[in-house]
């Protein structure tokens, strides 16, 4: 390993302890749903305003947004000086918490924490790897994303005994890990990529403007329409079961809270085990579109078997080690890698069943659409696929106009 390789790898995990803090709030937050109601007595809609506004859902989306404009403009450290801070406020409210009002707010600060924190991770981790361990490098940060619902998930069941008490003292250990993070991550030092670029800016006075950028140049619409065709179906059913699926095994399953956060645990094992073993080790030697088509093929099957077998303990766990392996190889890492190259209450009202199907559909539209326009970008440079992307014409700053630094506006919340 070269010593830029094994510099590399040092920040990707300082970087990658946010996707585990990330994960870890959204599982802390899921895992503790029925406790937190029956202690505060939450209505069906104050439950689902929990979920709308977590760190799984809009608050995550509002802090997506703030994040990728502060890291384009203020580069990558302003994120990792300050993003932490406002992280462990909301999770020292939500553990604090006595009312509805106090948690709805510790959830709502802690999303917007969430989502300006993987934007700036996924273009850090890109723009400071080589293009022979990218996937490698992205792959070790959802890693750390798939460890903390393990490890939440398994604490969640151990601390079960002790009622929402134990929810608390997760969000408290969430902290103090957010404190060592951010420790680790204000010595960071800011990407190089960002620095070029804004010398670029300053040397020709031209500013690209990441909206019109985008929006105006058809293949760049054509790459954002296929990442939000890969992403966007795949994670309406991913987020739905990342916040309320320890209910729906509850509610609809006949499970005990116990039961339900571990098999949550065991699944994220299976992610955990599946992202590093399988994506992280080969995701820059494979065929892009097969690894791709198995991952996605599995999360169908995954849901076909939960949604006609009947929830029973064969078909909970034949679930759960399929989903677990198939979101370890499948959408959320390739939608991280190919948006870093390519861009420089639902289960209540329509029945179990009604919403499995219509689950497994979400999940075949993302299957066919990764599938069939999977980007031929391994092993490549960011500057040759970014010629190979807009032709001959390219030059060098044809590259920093179009290519860098990687628009962290362009990546959003991810699973």
């Amino acid at each position: 390993m070269s010593s830029n390789q094994k510099e590399s790898h040092g920040s990707t995990i300082a970087v990658s302890i946010t996707n585990f803090l990330d994960s870890g709030s959204i599982v802390a937050g899921a895992s503790g749903l029925t406790l937190w109601t029956k202690a505060l007595g939450l209505s069906s809609f104050q439950v689902g305003l929990l979920g709308a506004l977590s760190a799984n859902a809009f608050g995550s989306a509002i802090g997506a947004l703030i994040g990728g404009h502060l890291s384009d403009k203020y580069g990558r450290k302003v994120i990792y000086t300050y993003d932490m801070l406002v992280y462990m406020l909301g999770t020292i409210i939500v553990a604090a918490s006595v009312n509805f009002p106090m948690l709805l707010a510790g959830f709502l600060i802690t999303g917007i924490a969430v989502g300006a924190g993987v934007p700036a991770s996924w273009t850090y981790i890109s723009e400071t790897s080589e293009s022979t361990n990218r996937a490698e490098n992205i792959g070790i940060s959802q890693f750390a994303w798939s460890l903390g619902p393990a490890i939440i998930f398994a604490a969640g069941v151990a601390l079960s005994p002790l009622g929402v008490m134990g929810n608390r003292i997760l969000f408290i250990f969430l902290t103090i890990v957010a404190f060592i993070a951010w420790r680790l991550q204000s010595k960071l030092d800011e990407s190089q990529v960002w620095v070029e670029q804004k010398q670029h800016e300053r040397a020709t006075g031209e500013k690209p403007h990441p909206y019109r950028d985008l929006f105006s140049n058809v293949i760049n619409v054509k790459s954002l329409l296929f990442l939000i065709g890969v992403y966007m179906f795949w994670n309406l059913v991913a987020g739905a079961m990342g916040f309320f699926m320890p209910y729906v095994y509850e509610t609809a399953g006949g499970l005990t809270n116990l039961q339900a956060n571990l098999l949550q645990a065991v699944l994220w094992i299976f992610t955990a085990v599946a992202t590093y073993v399988g994506f992280a080790r080969y995701g820059d030697r494979a065929n892009h579109r097969i690894f791709f088509a198995v991952g996605a093929a599995m999360a169908v099957v995954s849901w076909v078997v939960l949604t006609f077998a009947g929830m029973n303990w064969t078909s909970l766990w034949i679930f759960v080690a399929v989903w677990g392996i198939s979101a370890g190889i499948g959408a959320q890492a390739w939608y991280a890698l190919w948006a870093t190259e390519l861009f420089p209450t639902i289960l209540t009202t329509m029945g179990f069943k009604a919403a499995g199907t219509f689950m497994i559909g979400l999940l075949l539209v993302s299957l066919i659409i990764g599938v069939i326009w999977t980007p031929q970008a391994r092993g490549k440079s960011l500057e040759q696929i970014t010629k190979e992307r807009y032709g001959d014409e390219f030059d060098e700053s044809d590259a920093k106009d179009k290519q860098t630094p990687i628009n962290s506006n362009a990546t959003g919340d991810v699973k």
